[in-house]
């Protein structure tokens, strides 16, 4: 594993698809798919690499432990629209404006989940 591995998660292949795909006037459904398909890529990039998640320093129990794996949200989608694209800043904050409204209007929190889900845990903890 590069060092570093652990802590990224714009890999090159990721980039690619962004460039390829991304666009700031994409509709939400695009944009929502577009997320989708990064976070799947990654996932699979990081499993078939065997790279594991960086060790955390827990403050409440006062040990390491890993981190939750890394995920592609859909702000780190428009942002990286506007990194890796030659997307204007003021298109990419309008797409950001369209998401969170969006957002609000489907009750949706940042993570892309309905209210009633649970939200991820800070840390993966190991097993016993």
């Amino acid at each position: 594993m590069a060092s570093g591995d652990a802590q990224k998660v714009w890999f090159p292949e990721l980039i690619a698809i962004v460039r390829q795909v991304g666009e700031p006037s994409m509709s939400m459904d695009a944009l929502l798919q577009l997320r989708d398909q990064l976070d799947t890529t990654l996932k699979m990039l990081r499993q078939t690499r065997q790279i594991l998640p960086a060790m955390m320093w827990c403050p409440h129990c006062q040990a390491r432990h890993r981190a939750a794996p890394p995920s592609v949200s859909v702000r780190a989608t428009i942002l990286a629209l506007g990194r890796f694209t030659p997307a204007t800043a003021s298109e990419v904050q309008a797409l950001e404006k369209r998401w969170n409204s969006y957002r609000r209007q489907h009750q949706l929190n940042r993570d892309e989940c309905s209210p009633e889900t649970d939200t991820p845990p800070l840390f993966a903890r190991r097993p016993s």
